[in-house]
């Protein structure tokens, strides 16, 4: 009898694969950079390299639903994707309105093909994508939008485009009203792929006021446009025109949108909040999926060079107080109260099914590639702060160790990774 001899067996490790309703111990073998088995802890097993994962969590590879990589086209905004790809232990990440229609074949050769990490693209519906981070507003007006083109670019690359992005926000309405958003709800029922919507603030207002728009009615006017599917961003923002009134609770929209079957993802950002959280999950509105929602204004990186200054009416667009990454965000969901069951769901299986990405990813099925992620798992008290200043304290902190993408071993060596803060034990 001939015994296979693997490429790599990591173990002692804690395997957590929701998919395959797996939360113990669990030997993980990989050959030919895919999963070849998934073992009881201590089964004999002949392999070219051990790696001991002891004291750590092993969960398919983390897939960041919402990353901004389209690096130097799109300015200061675009973040180099290996960097908080598998540098920061994410095999998998979705750039959300980086490309557009014209930029497309630029993000597919120097991005997708490019980079180490797995890179799909929620296309913009704008012309002008993500320019500068949307830095200026008059490029996002409704005939900067234009639908023929984006629908055809994305029908013709279906490998690579999995969706589109758009923003429901407070500058937008006040500028132009609810007609780009209109636009691009026809843009993805045509093309019957779903559509990210961000809301929250995003661009100042045009002059002073409110310029006659109330943020309390934008989910109510957008919400009816959208398809079963859709992705609603930032339940947790900040920013008025958000999940949350000015009366502090959740709308009523909200429970509509999601019994028509829209979804909700996370996209952390630096507009994050502890408070709104809070509001929303007692409020019973649990989010489906966790992006980092990590770009050059709310994370530390050198400037390419030549990059111009920024104007003084920028300004609102650069916030980078407090540090975060996919791992830190999903400790913020554990410190929220989230099981780590469904905290592995949002950054895995769940982000397979609702943004349409290929069935093969999301689980550590023996086959299947080997994309995986190792989390150290520590135990202990740390500070969590968003913007707001608001402070909470986990219990439970997840740090990435190294990731495999198809096989082939990444430290989670980034610079930009958070450091986590210690607080001494209460009984101390």
């Amino acid at each position: 009898m001939t015994t296979t001899l693997h490429d790599l067996l990591l173990t002692g490790g804690h395997l957590v694969d929701p998919a395959q309703g797996i939360d113990g111990p669990r030997d993980l073998a990989i050959h030919g950079g895919r999963i070849a088995a998934v073992l009881p802890p201590g089964t004999p097993v002949q392999a070219r390299e051990r790696i001991d994962v002891r004291d750590r969590l092993v969960i398919p590879g983390m897939i960041d639903t919402h990353a901004h990589v389209f690096e130097h086209v799109t300015g200061r905004f675009g973040l180099e994707a290996d960097l908080c790809g598998v540098r920061s232990g994410v095999t998998t990440l979705v750039d959300q309105g980086g490309p557009s229609c014209i930029t497309l074949p630029a993000f597919r050769a120097h991005v997708a093909q490019a980079k180490a990490t797995r890179v799909y693209a929620y296309l913009s519906a704008y012309l002008v994508g993500g320019l500068e981070g949307h830095a200026y507003p008059a490029l996002y007006r409704p005939d900067c939008v234009d639908e023929d083109a984006t629908v055809h670019a994305a029908l013709a690359n279906p490998d690579l485009v999995r969706g589109f992005k758009a923003h429901a926000e407070l500058g937008g309405f006040a500028r132009w009203g609810i007609e780009v958003m209109a636009k691009s709800a026809r843009i993805a029922r045509r093309a019957e792929l779903p559509l990210y919507i961000h809301f929250g603030q995003l661009w100042p207002l045009p002059g002073e006021g409110a310029n006659g728009v109330d943020p309390d009615t934008i989910l109510g006017q957008v919400v009816p446009l959208l398809k079963a599917g859709d992705i609603l961003a930032h339940p947790f923002t900040r920013h008025p025109g958000g999940f949350v009134d000015r009366d502090g609770r959740v709308h009523a929209m909200v429970r509509e949108a999601l019994a028509m079957g829209l979804k909700v993802d996370v996209g952390h950002g630096s507009h994050f909040s502890y408070r709104m959280a809070r509001i929303a999950l007692d409020a019973g509105i649990v989010p489906h999926t966790l992006g980092a929602d990590m770009h050059g204004y709310n994370t530390q990186v050198p400037q390419p060079p030549g990059t111009p200054d920024r104007h003084p009416d920028q300004e609102h667009m650069f916030f980078g107080r407090e540090r975060f990454s996919l791992a830190s965000a999903m400790t913020a969901m554990l410190a929220l109260g989230l099981p780590l069951e469904h905290v592995v769901r949002m950054v895995t299986s769940n982000v397979v099914e609702i943004f349409g990405l290929p069935r093969e990813l999301g689980t550590l099925r023996v086959g299947h590639p080997a994309d995986v992620t190792v989390l150290h798992d520590l135990r202990g008290r740390f500070a969590l702060r968003d913007n707001e200043g608001t402070q909470l304290v986990g219990e439970r902190a997840l740090a990435p160790d190294f990731c495999l993408r198809e096989g082939r071993r990444h430290a989670a060596d980034a610079s930009i990774l958070p450091g986590l803060q210690r607080l001494a034990d209460a009984a101390a």
